[in-house]
């Protein structure tokens, strides 16, 4: 039997780990001669205050959605993913493919198609590192995040030397045509009638999110394919014993994971920039490990914690912007917050733990004594 009941474990100890975050991030920026309680009212002011501010915010939160459950799905499979910077790089090379070559009729057919070929190129870019463990024992940590310098210096050849279009000094594609260009969310909302910043960047992507963070949870927790990933993460000698196959969770789950992050694309790519550009990632790939460590590899989590991510970005923008404090502080406050929902876990779960578990004690009726008898 568990210590602390389930809603504990995935809302009360990410809650106070954030609420220590938070303190230490105070201190630093009093460190620094800044008021916190200032800067956390410009931080929401500037991320939830407006709908440009949300549009930001959620256009962020779609990148790590994408990526944070690239990372979960992984991490069932007991596994670290930390190659989903790469498999977002090549997923966005699988866009620029898409929407350069194939002449779209329409946006949603082009979403389709690009979204396969995202999730094709992260997919193949995952594979390979996973076959290496499942085949030769090579370490996961080790290969993917060696990809991501070979992904990276692929992309750059890519746009350098084949994809720049012909004049241009900058190392990017040309821009996609008009047919493949995503709605945002303005275009989405206004025939409902409710208002919503054209310069904002959200799109219809954020849309492909959510029902990504659905169809994962459905994966993982409805199919005999999620209970042999979620076995395997558990007991490997288990799973083995039971006729699970090592290599076949192995390459199904990187697989997967892959082609999430390679879908990060459509957002980025093809929602936002309309072209490929080098650095087009800007992290979100590194992004993603936190976003599933705090939100306990669930998918609903995840989705909270990409929303979450997205603020502490648009709301640490604003802040570089109007007051003295560096954009470099949102790392920092990054930092602290995989600290204290990853590194330090332990640090707020036994004291929780104890807490319960002393409860359930006190709850529990002491049996009563039996009176004694007579003496003869």
């Amino acid at each position: 039997m568990d210590v602390m009941p389930k809603w504990a474990e995935v809302v009360l100890v990410p809650l106070i780990s954030l609420i220590l975050a938070a303190i230490i991030s105070a201190l630093v920026i009093l460190a620094i001669g800044e008021d916190p309680i200032a800067a956390v009212n410009l931080m929401i002011t500037g991320a939830l205050g407006s709908t440009y501010g949300w549009g930001y915010t959620l256009y962020y939160a779609t990148n790590f959605m994408f990526t944070g459950l690239a990372v979960a799905i992984a991490f069932h499979a007991r596994m670290f993913n930390i190659g989903g910077e790469g498999q977002a790089m090549l997923g966005g090379l699988g866009v620029a493919l898409a929407c350069l070559y194939i002449p779209w009729p329409h946006w949603s057919i082009a979403l389709v198609g690009a979204a396969l070929m995202a999730g094709l190129f992260g997919a193949i870019w995952a594979a390979i590192p996973a076959w290496l463990q499942a085949k030769r024992g090579s370490h996961i940590v080790i290969t993917t995040i060696m990809f991501n310098f070979i992904a990276a210096a692929l992309l750059n050849y890519l746009l350098v030397n084949q994809l720049r279009p012909k004049g241009s000094m900058d190392p990017a594609t040309a821009r996609f045509p008009e047919t493949v260009a995503l709605p945002t969310l303005h275009d989405i909302l206004a025939p409902l009638g409710i208002a919503f910043s054209k310069a904002a960047p959200a799109n219809v992507s954020f849309l492909v999110a959510i029902a990504a963070c659905f169809a994962l949870w459905l994966l993982i927790w409805r199919t005999r394919l999620g209970y042999e990933i979620r076995s395997y993460g558990k007991s490997e000698s288990g799973a083995k014993y039971a006729g699970i196959s090592p290599t076949k969770i192995i390459m199904v789950a990187m697989i997967i994971s892959g082609a999430l992050a390679g879908m990060m694309a459509i957002n980025n790519v093809m929602g936002e920039a309309e072209r490929l550009v080098l650095n087009s990632t800007e992290g979100a790939g590194f992004i993603g490990i936190a976003v599933a460590l705090m939100g306990r590899s669930h998918p609903v989590g995840v989705f909270i914690s990409a929303i979450l991510f997205g603020f502490l970005y648009q709301g640490g923008a604003e802040l570089a912007l109007w007051t003295s404090i560096p954009r470099e502080l949102i790392v920092v406050i990054q930092a602290l917050v995989i600290l204290f929902t990853g590194a330090l876990d332990n640090m707020v779960r036994m004291p929780l733990e104890r807490i319960f578990l002393a409860a359930r004690v006190a709850r529990t009726p002491k049996p009563e004594r039996k009176p004694t008898e007579p003496a003869a």
